[in-house]
């Protein structure tokens, strides 16, 4: 059986965990808490980060820093996960989705001003397989037209656009610490990024619980109060320790995932040249981080054949996400403006193949000779 995932283990997260535990300081924001944001706050850079319990809490955070009010709008693709837009519907948003750009599976940049009102707060782009949007395009539009730019950027930890860290380009920025991605948490875990001086302290207080708790214990105010709405987005200590440990050994997982991305793309080239398949597109402006692997069958069809025939030679491989406007709650939420020309069709036909930190050469040989037979058998 050739799973889908494992969740990376570098092997020094239980040594780390060990320190948490006997440190008696099991809640959130201490030593190893502490140091995680710094070497974010260092290594993005960002002028702030804080973390969470996960990258929906992230996203949710940042649905309460701006100000999201029940009527207005946020601007963001179908094709992504649902906490990309309950963070927003549940502060009582309208969203507006539009079609995505079927090179990169992410929001089309040119679609966005047509659907700006005058209830738009904010454009949510979505850095899918951390390859980045058009984040020149999208800044502009929203500085023209006064608009918070939260990049949902789960997947998009050491992926950069024009040389810039994804999640730092916009007022805001998400990455997730879920056992799926390059970089994890213990199993859950996000970061809130932060590039907008004026919302740090707000976001401080909104972490906790709506308290000015952080400014207490940095000595700022005696005594610490309710002062704003807020929740409990603080992760555990333990979660934090374990992504000490991710973070310790972050370039080898980058390396070792890009190998591993690169083997995948130069042994399919075959069958995409013979316009079976088709592969990722990695624009020029953009860095990736070999988040994940995909390959798009020529239709609906053709996939769930190739799923099949996988699932029964004992290959995990998945596809992704059913786009939001086509759900229940997508309609009750949300509306779809323009034409849906490549969200669903696009969508439709992608599969994603077994990847993993650590996955072996053997592996991944195994799994494209699947690929190769299928298509064989089929032609």
């Amino acid at each position: 059986m050739i799973p889908f995932n494992i969740p990376p283990l570098i092997g020094v997260e239980e040594k780390y965990i060990q320190q948490a535990l006997k440190s008696q300081k099991l809640s959130g924001d201490g030593l190893f808490g502490k140091q995680c944001q710094k070497w974010f706050e260092s290594n993005l850079p960002a002028r702030k980060t804080l973390l969470t319990p996960s990258c929906t809490a992230a996203l949710e955070l940042a649905a309460l820093l701006i100000g999201i009010q029940p009527g207005d709008e946020v601007i963001m693709p179908s094709y992504t996960f649902v906490s990309t837009a309950n963070a927003f519907v549940l502060r009582g948003a309208k969203v507006v989705f539009v079609d995505i750009r079927p090179d990169t599976m992410n929001i089309d940049e040119a679609l966005i001003e047509a659907a700006i009102t005058d209830q738009t707060r904010a454009i949510i782009p979505v850095h899918y397989a951390g390859v980045g949007c058009d984040m020149e395009v999208i800044t502009s539009i929203a500085e023209r037209y006064s608009l918070y730019v939260v990049e949902d950027a789960a997947q998009g930890m050491m992926s950069s656009y024009k040389g810039r860290a994804l999640g730092t380009i916009g007022h805001l920025g998400t990455f997730s610490f879920h056992e799926t991605k390059n970089y994890t948490s213990g199993g859950e875990g996000g970061l809130l990024i932060i590039n907008d001086e004026k919302l740090v302290e707000r976001a401080e207080i909104i972490r906790e619980k709506g308290t000015n708790r952080s400014q207490f214990f940095r000595g700022m105010v005696d005594k610490y109060q309710w002062v704003d709405i807020g929740s409990s987005y603080l992760p555990s200590e333990l979660q934090c320790a374990y992504l000490w440990g991710q973070l310790s050994c972050v370039s080898q997982i980058n390396r070792d995932r890009l190998a591993a991305w690169k083997s995948y793309d130069e042994q399919l080239q075959s069958l995409a040249h013979s316009g079976l398949v088709e592969l990722p597109a990695i624009p020029d402006d953009c860095v990736h981080n070999a988040h994940m692997y995909y390959l798009k069958t020529r239709n609906f069809s053709v996939r769930s054949a190739l799923l099949d025939y996988l699932k029964s030679l004992g290959i995990s491989a998945v596809f992704h996400y059913v786009p939001l406007h086509t759900s229940k709650a997508g309609s009750n939420f949300g509306r779809f403006i323009g034409n849906d020309r490549y969200t669903t069709f696009e969508s439709e036909r992608l599969l994603r193949l077994p990847m993993w930190f650590g996955i072996e050469q053997d592996t991944q040989d195994e799994v494209v000779r699947a690929i190769y037979h299928f298509y064989a058998r089929e032609n």
